[in-house]
């Protein structure tokens, strides 16, 4: 992998990434995304999606976001701008490590993203103001089959930095894991 080191974690295909910087006088350059190195860690298919997300203020939380089946995606996650708390929740039933959450800090300034597999859930928190994130997406988004998990979930049990804030009225009404909680195949 040249422009990628890649670290693995005790969830079986989340990844840290952190991007090589090739700088001179002028700058540098960081590839977001490689589609022939990240195959080797699973990437299925094209890049279908990328998008762009600002958040405002620090202690903000996002997620946790997932597409079930068709549309199950792996997700690359960068902080291009900012510092975030990120958050994948492994929600595949025949893992060792159903319920299970890793988090890791990305920033501009580390360089990592968190490449997160289909049937795990994301999310994350700001840890400053003004945070700017790229998100690729392996399967275009699909309204008629996401999905997600509330944040203070006690079967997942996220220990959040700050105390969360500002979030959304669909973020807020995600159910608690109980009895009837499908889960993904993975």
């Amino acid at each position: 992998m040249g422009r990628f080191v890649i670290e693995d974690t005790p969830i079986h295909g989340v990844k840290v990434i952190t991007r090589m910087k090739v700088s001179d006088d002028r700058g540098f350059l960081s590839r977001l995304y490689c589609q022939e190195e990240l195959s080797q860690l699973g990437w299925q298919g094209s890049l279908a999606q990328m998008n762009e997300t600002m958040t405002n203020n620090r202690c903000t939380v996002r997620g946790l976001h997932f597409q079930r089946e068709p549309s199950a995606e792996m997700k690359l996650i960068s902080c291009i701008e900012g510092q975030i708390y990120d958050v994948a929740v492994d929600l595949r039933t025949n893992s060792p490590t159903y319920l299970k959450y890793f988090s890791s800090v990305l920033s501009a300034e580390n360089n990592k993203a968190m490449l997160i597999p289909k049937g795990c859930a994301h999310g994350f928190q700001t840890l400053s103001d003004n945070v700017r994130m790229i998100y690729c997406h392996s399967t275009a988004y699909n309204p008629d089959v996401e999905d997600g998990v509330h944040i203070l979930d006690k079967e997942i049990g996220i220990e959040w930095p700050f105390s969360p804030i500002n979030l959304s009225e669909r973020d807020s009404g995600f159910p608690h894991i109980g009895y009837n909680f499908e889960g993904m195949s993975g």
